[in-house]
């Protein structure tokens, strides 16, 4: 059996990226306005934290049902016998419960893992699928690991102004107010595929510092068992300036030298919702090398 990949790009991944590593990847719409985008095909990270600046209203949507069976049909008369989808967590999106709805009628050749991930951790399954895909796996037992494996990951995400937060309703314009004037930072966290609260911090510094504790006592109490070989740790984020985005990928590296540390900028989709400037970091334990 032969086993394609597939997943979103709120896992990092661009369509071209994708296509160099073996993954097939749909890109997660946004609109602008009146007018609709496909992230990293017509649709910039740059030109999407212009409009945020701008005011414009912005949104992020679930890809249309017919473009996730467009590609599947591709895949699957392209000399596959079946796929895994990987889509970001259905506590975020609803784009996983529809893409199940539509696996019904592919008689099994098509499987959708809810992995409850997204960004850099959802990036690190994709990655643990295609390593699997490639020794031979069928699609059901790739699912059925990532299902297992879903909780051994960990987000957290600071957001620099709540001004975003506020147009898409999840906080109210006065608490806004009041946590901007007092220069607080709210702290994301992102464990079992929802969005929660974590904490706040006066200044993005005292932010990033309080993320890289909650992430090192992830990694001493809830991932102890695994080696620090083991542990994937994703810098994150929608930096304007990119020496912002080297600096916290630095002071991670700094804080786990054990742990193998990358960048990736958040997607299109998930800047629409935390503004620009958010800083973000994902840990990630791996069970398949």
């Amino acid at each position: 059996m032969k086993t394609a990949v597939m997943t979103d790009t709120n896992s990092g991944l661009s369509v071209q990226e994708g296509l160099q590593d073996g993954v097939f990847v749909i890109p997660m719409p946004v609109t602008i306005g009146e007018n609709c985008y496909l992230e990293g095909v017509d649709i910039t990270h740059e030109q999407l934290y212009a409009a945020l600046r701008a005011g414009e209203d912005v949104h992020s949507s679930q890809p249309s049902p017919g473009d996730v069976t467009d590609i599947w049909d591709y895949i699957l008369t392209s000399g596959y016998d079946e796929l895994i989808y990987i889509p970001m967590s259905s506590g975020l999106s609803g784009s996983c419960q529809t893409a199940r709805q539509l696996a019904l009628d592919y008689g099994g050749r098509v499987l959708v893992a809810d992995n409850r991930r997204v960004s850099v951790t959802q990036y690190e399954s994709v990655f643990e699928a295609v390593r699997m895909a490639k020794r031979g796996v069928r699609a059901e037992d790739i699912k059925r690991t990532l299902d297992t494996q879903a909780a051994n990951s960990s987000i957290y995400i600071a957001v620099d102004s709540l001004e975003y937060l506020k147009r898409t309703g999840r906080v109210t314009e006065a608490g806004a107010s009041i946590a901007d004037t007092l220069d607080l930072k709210p702290i994301l966290t992102i464990q079992g595929g929802k969005l929660d609260a974590y904490s706040k911090s006066r200044g993005m510094k005292r932010a990033e510092g309080r993320m890289i504790d909650a992430a090192a006592i992830d990694i001493l109490h809830r991932f102890g068992r695994f080696s620090m070989n083991d542990i994937r740790i994703g810098a994150a984020g929608t930096f304007e300036d990119p020496a912002d985005a080297l600096a916290w990928t630095e002071r991670l590296r700094t804080a786990f030298p054990e742990c193998a540390v990358y960048y990736q900028p958040l997607s299109c989709s998930i800047a629409c919702h935390v503004g620009v400037n958010a800083v973000g970091l994902g840990i990630s334990c791996i069970s398949e090398r």
